[in-house]
């Protein structure tokens, strides 16, 4: 009993097959154990949101613009690029949104610095407002995981 000679439009099939996936997993990056680390960090910076970070306000209430421009930068670009751009990345495995992430995570953890020296600063000067809040720390500290952690996954696509 001897074996059908495969046809070549079936291996032209299988080669489109074959060429589709190595397309798609070009565009993809793969997370591993990285995505379980974003997710805890996204979660600590999004309950940093809800502590305080300027005297009073917390940090949704500097989003929305009740406290000084340098920290209401800091909560603008962690919430764009670790909440969201972290999200779709997430969602999606885009290699290039999670470049993106990467970069953006990386300018807004200097902008969290900035945030916390402001603050230190006003508090030296006398100023009223008093110092960085609890949150404003926890939220620079999940940033920074959130930006290393993208940079490492960005860079591990062979």
């Amino acid at each position: 009993m001897s074996t059908p000679e495969p046809s070549s439009d079936s291996v032209d099939e299988l080669g489109a097959d074959v060429d589709q996936v190595v397309r798609k997993a070009s565009r993809t990056v793969d997370l591993g154990h990285r995505g379980l680390v974003v997710s805890l960090a996204v979660f600590v910076l999004i309950v940093g949101l809800l502590l305080p970070w300027v005297g009073e306000h917390v940090g949704w209430q500097v989003l929305g613009g009740q406290a000084g421009p340098i920290p209401q930068l800091f909560a603008v670009t962690s919430t764009g690029f670790g909440v969201l751009g972290s999200m779709l990345a997430l969602i999606t495995r885009r290699w290039w949104i999670a470049w993106g992430c990467a970069i953006g995570g990386w300018f807004a953890s200097v902008d969290g610095m900035l945030a916390i020296w402001s603050q230190q600063s006003s508090q030296a000067s006398g100023a009223v407002g008093g110092g960085p809040g609890f949150g404003l720390i926890l939220a620079v500290i999940a940033t920074v995981v959130i930006a290393f952690q993208w940079m490492r996954a960005a860079w591990s696509r062979s």
